[in-house]
Protein backbone atom coordinates (compact mmCIF):
# COMPACT_ATOMS: atom_id res chain seq x y z
CA UNK A 1 0.00 0.00 0.00
CA UNK A 2 1.65 3.54 -1.13
CA UNK A 3 0.48 6.55 1.55
CA UNK A 4 0.81 10.29 0.56
CA UNK A 5 1.13 12.26 3.79
CA UNK A 6 0.75 16.07 3.45
CA UNK A 7 2.15 18.55 6.14
CA UNK A 8 5.00 16.14 6.62
CA UNK A 9 6.87 19.51 8.00
CA UNK A 10 4.53 19.84 10.65
CA UNK A 11 3.98 18.51 14.24
CA UNK A 12 1.53 16.09 13.26
CA UNK A 13 3.00 15.43 9.94
CA UNK A 14 6.48 14.48 11.46
CA UNK A 15 4.80 11.96 13.50
CA UNK A 16 2.69 10.21 10.64
CA UNK A 17 5.31 10.36 8.62
CA UNK A 18 7.51 8.23 11.38
CA UNK A 19 5.09 5.88 12.10
CA UNK A 20 3.88 5.14 8.69
CA UNK A 21 8.00 4.79 8.00
CA UNK A 22 8.02 2.08 11.22
CA UNK A 23 5.17 0.22 9.58
CA UNK A 24 7.02 0.03 6.04
CA UNK A 25 4.62 1.43 4.02
CA UNK A 26 5.42 3.05 0.62
CA UNK A 27 5.44 7.09 1.12
CA UNK A 28 5.07 9.68 -0.28
CA UNK A 29 5.79 13.02 1.85
CA UNK A 30 4.02 16.29 0.46
CA UNK A 31 5.16 19.54 2.01
CA UNK A 32 6.18 23.32 1.10
CA UNK A 33 10.22 22.07 1.58
CA UNK A 34 11.03 18.57 1.11
CA UNK A 35 14.52 19.59 2.42
CA UNK A 36 12.79 19.93 5.92
CA UNK A 37 11.67 16.02 6.07
CA UNK A 38 13.46 13.74 7.99
CA UNK A 39 14.45 10.16 6.86
CA UNK A 40 15.62 11.71 3.69
CA UNK A 41 18.00 8.31 3.40
CA UNK A 42 14.99 5.70 3.65
CA UNK A 43 14.17 3.92 0.45
CA UNK A 44 10.65 3.76 1.58
CA UNK A 45 10.24 7.67 1.31
CA UNK A 46 9.96 10.04 -1.77
CA UNK A 47 9.68 13.63 -0.37
CA UNK A 48 8.42 16.63 -2.82
CA UNK A 49 7.84 19.92 -2.29
CA UNK A 50 4.68 20.88 -3.79
CA UNK A 51 2.05 23.97 -2.65
CA UNK A 52 -1.78 22.18 -2.32
CA UNK A 53 -2.73 25.38 -3.96
CA UNK A 54 -1.33 23.98 -7.42
CA UNK A 55 -4.03 21.33 -7.85
CA UNK A 56 -2.71 20.23 -11.09
CA UNK A 57 0.55 19.67 -9.83
CA UNK A 58 -0.64 17.97 -6.53
CA UNK A 59 -2.94 15.67 -8.32
CA UNK A 60 -0.63 14.58 -10.54
CA UNK A 61 2.00 13.59 -7.58
CA UNK A 62 -0.87 11.37 -6.08
CA UNK A 63 -1.52 9.19 -9.34
CA UNK A 64 -0.90 5.73 -7.84
CA UNK A 65 -1.61 6.40 -4.18
CA UNK A 66 -4.14 4.67 -2.21
CA UNK A 67 -4.52 6.59 0.65
CA UNK A 68 -3.64 10.50 0.90
CA UNK A 69 -3.63 11.76 4.98
CA UNK A 70 -3.66 15.51 5.21
CA UNK A 71 -2.10 16.84 8.13
CA UNK A 72 -2.06 20.43 6.20
CA UNK A 73 -2.38 23.45 8.03
CA UNK A 74 -1.98 27.03 6.41
CA UNK A 75 0.25 27.93 9.42
CA UNK A 76 -1.21 29.18 12.95
CA UNK A 77 0.46 32.70 12.28
CA UNK A 78 -1.06 33.18 9.11
CA UNK A 79 -3.52 36.35 9.45
CA UNK A 80 -5.68 35.00 6.34
CA UNK A 81 -5.34 31.40 8.04
CA UNK A 82 -9.19 30.60 8.13
CA UNK A 83 -9.93 30.99 3.89
CA UNK A 84 -6.65 29.87 3.46
CA UNK A 85 -6.85 26.44 5.34
CA UNK A 86 -10.60 26.41 3.50
CA UNK A 87 -8.76 26.68 0.50
CA UNK A 88 -6.28 24.32 0.95
CA UNK A 89 -8.33 21.96 2.14
CA UNK A 90 -10.59 21.69 -0.98
CA UNK A 91 -8.03 21.57 -3.24
CA UNK A 92 -6.62 18.46 -1.09
CA UNK A 93 -9.80 16.74 -2.23
CA UNK A 94 -10.27 17.78 -5.46
CA UNK A 95 -6.83 16.88 -6.49
CA UNK A 96 -7.39 13.41 -4.75
CA UNK A 97 -10.05 12.99 -6.56
CA UNK A 98 -8.68 13.76 -9.86
CA UNK A 99 -5.78 11.42 -8.94
CA UNK A 100 -8.46 8.58 -8.59
CA UNK A 101 -7.03 8.18 -4.69
CA UNK A 102 -9.95 6.32 -2.86
CA UNK A 103 -9.31 7.28 0.41
CA UNK A 104 -8.47 10.80 2.30
CA UNK A 105 -8.13 10.74 5.84
CA UNK A 106 -8.23 14.23 7.19
CA UNK A 107 -6.76 15.74 10.60
CA UNK A 108 -9.02 18.56 11.83
CA UNK A 109 -9.09 19.85 15.26
CA UNK A 110 -10.90 19.15 18.82
CA UNK A 111 -12.94 22.50 18.44
CA UNK A 112 -15.42 19.89 16.04
CA UNK A 113 -15.84 17.85 19.31
CA UNK A 114 -18.86 17.87 20.92
CA UNK A 115 -19.65 18.49 25.07
CA UNK A 116 -23.55 18.98 25.67
CA UNK A 117 -24.87 19.38 22.20
CA UNK A 118 -22.43 22.56 21.54
CA UNK A 119 -19.26 22.17 19.44
CA UNK A 120 -16.36 22.89 22.03
CA UNK A 121 -15.04 26.05 18.73
CA UNK A 122 -18.21 27.92 19.67
CA UNK A 123 -17.67 27.65 23.34
CA UNK A 124 -16.76 30.81 25.38
CA UNK A 125 -13.49 29.27 26.65
CA UNK A 126 -12.50 28.57 23.40
CA UNK A 127 -8.87 29.91 23.20
CA UNK A 128 -9.16 32.98 20.80
CA UNK A 129 -5.80 32.95 19.28
CA UNK A 130 -6.41 29.76 17.65
CA UNK A 131 -10.39 30.30 16.93
CA UNK A 132 -10.10 30.90 12.96
CA UNK A 133 -8.11 27.91 12.23
CA UNK A 134 -10.21 25.36 14.64
CA UNK A 135 -13.87 27.01 12.39
CA UNK A 136 -12.06 26.55 8.81
CA UNK A 137 -11.49 23.12 10.06
CA UNK A 138 -15.03 22.35 11.44
CA UNK A 139 -16.87 24.25 8.20
CA UNK A 140 -14.19 22.13 5.70
CA UNK A 141 -15.62 19.39 7.75
CA UNK A 142 -19.71 20.08 7.32
CA UNK A 143 -18.40 20.04 3.23
CA UNK A 144 -16.61 17.19 3.25
CA UNK A 145 -19.77 15.19 4.63
CA UNK A 146 -21.56 15.33 1.36
CA UNK A 147 -18.16 13.86 -0.69
CA UNK A 148 -19.95 11.12 -2.67
CA UNK A 149 -16.73 9.95 -4.26
CA UNK A 150 -13.88 9.49 -1.79
CA UNK A 151 -13.52 7.35 1.23
CA UNK A 152 -13.29 10.22 3.21
CA UNK A 153 -12.61 9.92 7.22
CA UNK A 154 -12.22 12.65 9.60
CA UNK A 155 -10.11 12.79 12.79
CA UNK A 156 -10.24 14.85 15.55
CA UNK A 157 -7.52 14.74 18.19
CA UNK A 158 -7.88 14.93 21.71
CA UNK A 159 -8.47 18.31 23.27
CA UNK A 160 -5.13 17.97 24.76
CA UNK A 161 -2.54 17.23 21.93
CA UNK A 162 0.57 19.03 22.11
CA UNK A 163 4.34 18.79 22.87
CA UNK A 164 3.57 19.38 26.39
CA UNK A 165 1.63 15.80 25.89
CA UNK A 166 4.88 13.81 26.42
CA UNK A 167 3.96 9.90 26.81
CA UNK A 168 5.43 9.20 23.53
CA UNK A 169 4.54 6.38 22.08
CA UNK A 170 2.81 3.96 24.29
CA UNK A 171 0.51 2.54 21.65
CA UNK A 172 -2.45 2.96 23.66
CA UNK A 173 -5.26 4.79 23.23
CA UNK A 174 -9.38 4.53 23.34
CA UNK A 175 -11.74 5.72 20.22
CA UNK A 176 -14.60 8.03 20.18
CA UNK A 177 -16.90 9.83 17.59
CA UNK A 178 -18.18 12.81 18.00
CA UNK A 179 -17.33 13.37 21.35
CA UNK A 180 -13.95 14.04 23.68
CA UNK A 181 -12.67 11.10 25.55
CA UNK A 182 -12.32 11.48 29.03
CA UNK A 183 -9.42 9.88 31.05
CA UNK A 184 -10.21 8.81 34.40
CA UNK A 185 -8.65 12.49 35.69
CA UNK A 186 -11.54 13.85 33.54
CA UNK A 187 -8.33 14.29 30.71
CA UNK A 188 -8.83 14.38 26.48
CA UNK A 189 -5.20 13.69 26.06
CA UNK A 190 -3.01 11.83 23.83
CA UNK A 191 1.06 12.56 22.59
CA UNK A 192 1.44 12.67 18.70
CA UNK A 193 3.05 9.55 18.33
CA UNK A 194 0.11 7.84 19.76
CA UNK A 195 -2.10 10.08 17.34
CA UNK A 196 -0.09 9.00 14.65
CA UNK A 197 -0.57 5.01 15.69
CA UNK A 198 -4.28 5.56 15.85
CA UNK A 199 -4.41 6.84 12.02
CA UNK A 200 -2.10 4.43 10.61
CA UNK A 201 -4.59 1.57 12.35
CA UNK A 202 -7.45 3.61 10.71
CA UNK A 203 -5.59 2.74 7.83
CA UNK A 204 -5.46 -0.46 8.20
CA UNK A 205 -8.67 -1.47 10.16
CA UNK A 206 -11.05 1.08 8.07
CA UNK A 207 -13.25 1.34 10.67
CA UNK A 208 -14.47 4.60 10.63
CA UNK A 209 -15.37 5.17 6.45
CA UNK A 210 -17.37 8.30 6.04
CA UNK A 211 -17.11 9.49 9.47
CA UNK A 212 -15.40 10.76 11.46
CA UNK A 213 -13.55 9.60 14.97
CA UNK A 214 -11.10 10.92 17.91
CA UNK A 215 -8.65 8.95 20.08
CA UNK A 216 -7.33 10.00 23.40
CA UNK A 217 -5.89 8.07 26.35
Amino acid sequence: MKLAIIGTSGFVGKALLEEALERNYEVLSISRDKDKIPFAENPKLTALSINVYDVEKLAKALEGVDVVISAFNAGWSNPNLYNDNIQGFQDIENAAKLAEVDRLIMIGGAGTLFINGEQLVDSPDFPPEIKPGARSVRDFFNVLKNEQYLNWTYFSPAIEMSPKVTDGRTGKYRLGTDSPVFDENGKSRISVEDLAVAILDEVENKQFIKKQFTAAY
